[in-house]
C-alpha cells in the first residue's frame, strides 16, 4: 500500500491550456521536491462517452502525488517546499471553482 495526496480542480480555468502547462511546467518542478515523494501523476480529462447514465466529476484538473505511507506525506505537508507551491498556486492562471484536497491510502486490486 502506499499513500496519495489528491489535489483536485472542479471547475474551469479561463485557459485550460494554459493552466495546465503552468501546472506541468512550474508547478510540478516544485512538488517534485517536495520530501519523501515518490511520483507525481497529472489527470488531465477527455472528452469520453459512457453507455450508463453517469454523472461527469466536473474536474479541470486532477494531481497524484504519491508517498510510501502517512509519516511521508505529513513530512512533505509540514516542508518549506510545500509553502513554496502554496506560494506559487497564487501564480496560477485564472481559474474559476473548488479546489479540493485529499489524502488517501491505496491498494493495488489488479
Amino acid at each position: 500500500m502506499t499513500t496519495s495526496y489528491f489535489v483536485l480542480y472542479a471547475g474551469s480555468a479561463d485557459d485550460p491550456m494554459a493552466f495546465v502547462d503552468h501546472y506541468r511546467s512550474k508547478h510540478a518542478p516544485i512538488l517534485s521536491r517536495w520530501p519523501g515523494i515518490r511520483a507525481i501523476t497529472l489527470h488531465t480529462p477527455l472528452v469520453w462517452s459512457d453507455p450508463y447514465s453517469v454523472r461527469p466529476s466536473g474536474l479541470a484538473l486532477a494531481a497524484q502525488m504519491t508517498f510510501d505511507n502517512p509519516a511521508a506525506l505529513q513530512r512533505a505537508l509540514a516542508s518549506s517546499e510545500r509553502a513554496e507551491a502554496r506560494t506559487d498556486f497564487g501564480t496560477f492562471p485564472p481559474f474559476h471553482g473548488d479546489v479540493l484536497h485529499q489524502a488517501m491510502t491505496s491498494e493495488q486490486l489488479l
